[in-house]
């Protein structure tokens, strides 16, 4: 688990970003919805989650100084075989909470659901 939780550590945003709009776009959905998505679990501005894209910061750096949203705790279900709630590992756990979020946009659910306001 220590290796899965090291390798997540590791990969960065620009990576991924790419896969989740592909994922998203896909399914009908915008860009500007996966950036409202990744604002509200982390507290950055567009314009600071394309900085983090840019200089191709690793996950680890890009939560760092992540503010999440109060109601995170309220990100529950199974992402990649996993229990989001049950993660020990916390910035595993963060990872998989906006991997949830980006699954959850991609199969249609609502924005205000997903934001879980």
């Amino acid at each position: 688990m220590k290796d899965h939780d090291e390798r997540i550590a590791k990969m960065t945003l620009s990576a991924i970003y790419p896969l989740y709009l592909t994922k998203v776009q896909k399914k009908g959905r915008t860009e500007e919805e996966l950036l409202a998505v990744i604002e509200w679990l982390t507290g950055y501005s567009q314009s600071r989650i394309q900085t983090y894209i840019d200089q191709k910061v690793d996950f680890e750096g890009f939560f760092k100084e992540a503010e999440l949203h109060p109601n995170v705790q309220k990100i529950t279900g199974v992402i990649c075989g996993y229990r989001v709630e049950d993660i020990q590992n916390p910035l595993t756990q963060k990872v998989r909470y906006l991997d949830k979020l980006v699954d959850e946009l991609a199969k249609g659910r609502k924005l205000e659901k997903i934001l879980r306001s």
